[in-house]
């Protein structure tokens, strides 16, 4: 036992030198990316109606009977048959498309600049008969970055394409900005929704500047170019600014949506609160209590359905990054197993 005990220490002693050295190398990396040019990325689009007729068809195949899926298979073809003959009548107007994009905000918005090619390359070739499925998760965010990703989002509106946002998990303050674009919001029963408010904090180190008798000098043109600060001294002026500013932002916030969703009552919901799914609807926060699997499986039927994507081309140092650092997260990890392994034998 004493020497399992010894030998899980000299391991955990190796991982953790070889981690620091894994963790320097992700950092020279990183830091030498920052320095090249992004790589432009590129459009991907996945038929998820294909997708999901696969997956129908691999269960089916596994669990039906040999007569039930010939049956099954001679009644598709024979639906085939009449659908291409509708296709071939040019009178026939085509299926609807259903195109869907991901939306995972974080505080941010930096996908921001990934929605906003997604949103070019639906528009292209998008029509009225169309729909547009945002599947958004996002606690929220900078103003100006959610700002500009419900402008994003508007610009399908304006198209005159119908604009459907699907929360599973949660889209509040920023990302009910986002939300409330749409036609019409459907939400999972616990997820989370609202938040309408605004914060701002920092910390402020005068005093602690003060007490080592170490000075802070800040120069400014204009009276309210800077209003609170972390090392200088704040004044009452300066926070009432401050406050002003945010109430400001906060009624910015409430008209914008207001004007998207005017069933909701302001006065009620825009306190910051957050809502679960289920209470959410009863205020108008969302329409229906839906998930987007249950959506998307929903549609298959009368619309194809594709999955547009804008992927980053990653440079080589950005690639030998995220290698470094994920080396370094699994010898972490193997080095926590170490130790609870050493904890049980001791």
């Amino acid at each position: 036992m004493e020497f399992l005990a010894e030998y899980g220490l000299f391991i955990a002693k190796v991982v953790t030198v070889v981690v620091a050295v894994l963790i320097l190398v992700a950092g020279i990396v990183a830091i030498n990316s920052r320095h090249k040019k992004s790589v432009a990325g590129h459009i991907e689009v996945k038929n998820l109606s294909k997708h999901y007729t696969e997956v129908k068809d691999t269960l089916r195949n596994a669990v039906l009977d040999k007569e039930t899926l010939k049956a099954l298979h001679k009644e598709e073809k024979k639906k085939e048959k009449q659908a291409q003959k509708k296709t071939d009548n040019e009178s026939e107007p085509r299926r609807s498309r259903l195109y869907v994009v991901d939306f995972h905000g974080d505080i941010k918005a930096s996908q921001v600049d990934s929605l906003r090619e997604e949103i070019t390359a639906i528009l292209s070739i998008a029509e009225s008969q169309d729909e547009v499925l945002v599947r958004l998760e996002s606690g929220g965010g900078v103003v100006h970055g959610y700002g500009l990703a419900a402008a994003q989002l508007n610009r399908v509106r304006d198209k005159g394409i119908p604009l459907t946002i699907a929360v599973d998990k949660v889209a509040a303050s920023g990302g009910y900005m986002m939300a409330c674009v749409a036609n019409k919001i459907i939400a999972a029963p616990f997820a989370i929704l609202g938040s309408i408010g605004v914060v701002a904090q920092l910390p402020n180190l005068h005093r602690l500047l003060k007490k080592h008798d170490i000075d802070f000098e800040l120069h400014t043109a204009g009276e309210y170019k800077r209003t609170l600060t972390v090392f200088g001294e704040n004044t009452d002026q300066g926070r009432k600014k401050f406050l002003d500013d945010l109430e400001d932002t906060h009624e910015l916030f409430k008209v914008f949506v207001q004007e998207h969703r005017p069933v909701l009552d302001m006065e009620k919901i825009a306190t910051g609160e957050i809502w679960f799914g289920r209470r959410a609807q009863v205020v108008n926060l969302v329409d229906e209590l839906k998930t987007s699997d249950e959506y998307l499986t929903a549609k298959v039927d009368e619309a194809d359905i594709y999955h547009v994507m804008y992927e980053h081309k990653k440079s080589l140092p950005e690639k030998l990054g995220i290698a470094v650092q994920t080396a370094a997260d699994r010898l972490l990890l193997r080095w926590l197993q170490t130790l609870q392994w050493g904890r049980f034998f001791s």
